[in-house]
């Protein structure tokens, strides 16, 4: 290993003696040392703000694209689920209205709303006593493929939350996007609030009257 590091050296050595010192290649004006690193300079893009702008905008159209797809999923999903008992969801008000404090006391839900004790806090497919008297009973009734279908619905709720937290996201990209794209013009702008993960920063710019 000494032998080789030796060797190695000397052929540098040698390499550096033939070197011709006139000699140009454009590394030489690219590269640089920071921190004992050598760091070649990468050259910038070439690109015309007008084609800027139309980078831009085309990005903005990709996005918006992405967005509106998710968006139709989100309400082809509310659709088929109905929002029917969401976890997390605002708790519905079904609120009832009396006369007289006896009435208060003396209310039953369960009788005004003619059905039986069990079905109250549903808030979809309460059956009325007289319904469940007359139609025979439908649907799953093992426990076991009850706690299926519940899981099921949970795990649908879960990805509606999702694709709405992804359109919200796809909504605030393509904001900041057209706040960039808004920024390549020469008009005079004053920021007026910071760019946060929520939403673009907010300028206003100054009037200028078109021709």
């Amino acid at each position: 290993d000494y032998h080789k590091k030796q060797n190695a050296l000397r052929a540098l050595q040698k390499k550096a003696l033939d070197k011709n010192p006139d000699e140009f290649y454009f590394k030489m004006i690219r590269a640089e040392l920071q921190d004992g690193v050598h760091i070649i300079k990468q050259p910038k893009d070439e690109v015309t703000p007008e084609q800027v702008k139309l980078m831009r905008t085309q990005d903005i159209k990709y996005v918006e694209m992405k967005r509106v797809a998710e968006a139709k999923k989100i309400e082809r999903l509310k659709s088929e689920l109905h929002l029917l008992d969401a976890e997390g969801k605002n708790p519905n008000k079904h609120m009832f209205f009396f006369d007289t404090k006896k009435e208060v006391q003396e209310f039953d839900i369960a009788t005004h709303l003619d059905t039986v004790p069990e079905l109250i806090d549903r808030v979809y497919n309460r059956p009325t006593i007289a319904t469940l008297q007359k139609e025979t009973l439908k649907g799953a009734t093992d426990p076991a493929h009850l706690k299926k279908l519940a899981q099921q619905r949970k795990n649908q709720y879960d990805l509606l939350k999702q694709r709405i937290e992804r359109e919200k996201a796809m909504f605030v990209i393509a904001q900041k996007i057209q706040t960039r794209k808004d920024l390549l013009d020469k008009t005079h702008k004053v920021k007026v609030k910071k760019e946060t993960t929520n939403g673009p920063a907010i300028y206003k710019f100054k009037f200028q009257r078109k021709r």
